[in-house]
């Protein structure tokens, strides 16, 4: 591994593209050797060349190869391995005793108030956890994973430690021609395309599905969709891998980020527009051969699962109110499909980060990786209450000596701020995305404790 990179990588790229890039080169420190599959870029294309494949009945039929597993040991020295490498829950550190403290630490001038729901999820630590199973269950195999387990920086050097190999990820798409028949391939916990699956599938290799199952959910929900030849309207990223998943097992889709996106949809639905300006603003967002003119009579609604759970919800009933105006409410059951696909652990981390925000701290301290959707919703939500907040993925973003911290915004922005910490008594409250060991949260809130206790003594801030 290479920590000492990451900062020029993931401040290099945009948000959507850190993950892969700093999978693919800075963790491996290897390139894949030559013979690209260019899975990104054309696995539509492959599905729509053979439209006899159905990634239900392919998910089926994996499932019961001998060479697929899917389950969860619960394997005990794995998990006394993740606490040894500080991955996982705390159980004897500071966020430990806050849990039994009412959330709270205080330390001289610095009071520290810890959100009711925070960090790992069940999903996660799931998806971890097996990758820690693999490697003891295949000691001398070779281990790849599609991409980043999760999206913490700190997990996966400690995946990378452990031999387990990135598959590289170029502009011409992902290279799998390093994998060979027999070794043994992880998929992360936000899942992998049915493309890539079947790839891999065909290769002979074993198949470790870390997948969390509320993604499995919503597959399901878009596989609904198809069968009633509903296109379905994903709210999410259309370059996040979660995304690029579910969209792998739908026929025809849509992917919304937000609602101005929807409102656009719901007002070409109703009073059309121009289809070239359409398909232009959803570019890359969209199944091969769609036509918003043909495409937009029946929808669907599914989500990427870490997006913000309000806005998932509005975008839901923007699309019940638009297709009930358009076809007329008897007629709705016809043009409009919704399942439940918002994730509980989204929702508890979000309703938390709500209330801290109430309390109106001082300040807002977000730990989580910089590639972390869900992360960058819960700074999202400080800064749309008027909060300073600072996200970090780690505690080499704080510089204890001269009183600043590197830190990104909400939408993508590497900001770098001098003097953050106030002098006197601040109360910070602190939270992190559901990637995020509650060890990197104690090592950053250790270093503002430092920070603040070499201003108390007189040290300069620079």
């Amino acid at each position: 591994a290479h920590p000492s990179s990451r900062p020029t990588r993931i401040m290099a790229c945009s948000l959507a593209t850190a993950g892969a890039t700093y999978a693919g080169a800075a963790l491996t420190g290897r390139r894949a050797p030559s013979g690209r599959v260019a899975l990104r870029g054309s696995s539509l294309k492959v599905r729509a060349a053979d439209a006899s494949f159905d990634p239900r009945t392919f998910r089926r039929e994996l499932s019961r190869s001998g060479n697929y597993n899917r389950k969860f040991l619960k394997d005990e020295d794995s998990a006394k391995k993740m606490e040894d490498d500080g991955i996982g829950y705390s159980k004897t550190g500071l966020v430990a005793k806050m849990r039994e403290s009412d959330n709270l630490h205080v330390d001289g001038d610095v009071t520290f108030t810890l959100a009711e729901s925070y960090g790992f999820c069940w999903g996660v630590e799931r998806a971890v956890q097996m990758a820690y199973e693999a490697r003891k269950q295949f000691p001398d195999s070779n281990l790849w994973i599609t991409n980043e387990i999760i999206h913490n920086p700190t997990v996966n050097d400690r995946l990378g430690e452990m031999g387990v190999q990135f598959i590289e990820e170029t502009e011409a798409g992902k290279d799998f021609s390093g994998c060979q028949e027999g070794e043994v391939v992880i998929l992360p916990a936000f899942g992998a395309s049915v493309h890539e699956m079947k790839l891999l599938d065909d290769k002979g290799v074993n198949i470790v599905d870390t997948t969390c199952p509320w993604v499995s959910k919503v597959w399901n929900a878009v596989d609904a969709h198809t069968r009633k030849e509903f296109t379905s309207i994903i709210h999410g990223k259309w370059a996040h891998e979660e995304t690029i998943a579910t969209a792998s097992f739908a026929k025809t889709y849509l992917v919304v980020k937000d609602m101005k996106e929807g409102n656009y949809v719901c007002d070409y639905v109703l009073n059309g527009g121009d289809r070239a300006e359409f398909l232009e603003k959803f570019k890359n967002a969209y199944s091969e051969g769609f036509d918003p003119d043909v495409d937009l009579e029946a929808l669907g609604i599914a989500n990427q699962t870490t997006m913000l759970k309000g806005e998932t919800e509005a975008l839901g009933k923007l699309l019940e109110k638009t297709m009930m105006q358009k076809h007329g409410v008897d007629k709705l059951n016809d043009h409009y499909m919704v399942m439940d696909t918002i994730c509980d652990a989204t929702q508890e981390r979000q309703d938390a980060m709500y209330k801290l925000v109430d309390d109106k701290p001082d300040m807002m301290l977000v730990v989580g990786g910089f590639n972390s959707s869900n992360t960058s919703h819960l700074q999202e939500i400080s800064e749309d209450a008027s909060i300073p907040s600072f996200w970090v993925d780690t505690f080499e973003r704080l510089d204890d000596e001269s009183n600043t911290i590197t830190h990104r915004l909400s939408h993508g922005e590497l900001v770098e701020t001098k003097d953050w910490l106030p002098a006197g008594k601040i109360t910070i409250g602190v939270t992190s995305g559901a990637s995020t060991p509650d060890k990197v949260v104690e090592d950053v809130m250790d270093k503002i404790m430092a920070t603040k206790a070499k201003m108390g003594k007189g040290a300069p801030a620079r």
